[in-house]
């Protein structure tokens, strides 16, 4: 898989390395990802994400199954 978070759909963005003699170099900036798996009460099933640390605190405010429905709408959810 890629590293995009399945909930806020942050994904790796590109920049500059910026050296002390003001040197540019391209770069990528990686979201904060982890593999978590999450129990969805309603569906009484074991789901496994990949997350970033953002969408554990989306998961944490709305709930688990709250934050499923939005990451379907917003298309974001990766299904197998």
């Amino acid at each position: 898989m890629s590293k995009v978070c399945q909930i806020t759909g942050k994904k790796v963005i590109s920049g500059n390395n910026v050296s002390h003699s003001n040197r540019k170099t391209r770069r990528t900036f990686s979201p904060n990802l982890h593999v978590k798996r999450f129990f969805v009460p309603e569906m009484e099933e074991w789901i496994t994400l990949k997350v970033s640390a953002a969408g554990l605190r989306v998961i944490n405010k709305k709930g688990i199954y709250a934050a499923l429905l939005d990451a379907d709408k917003s298309g974001n959810l990766y299904k197998h």
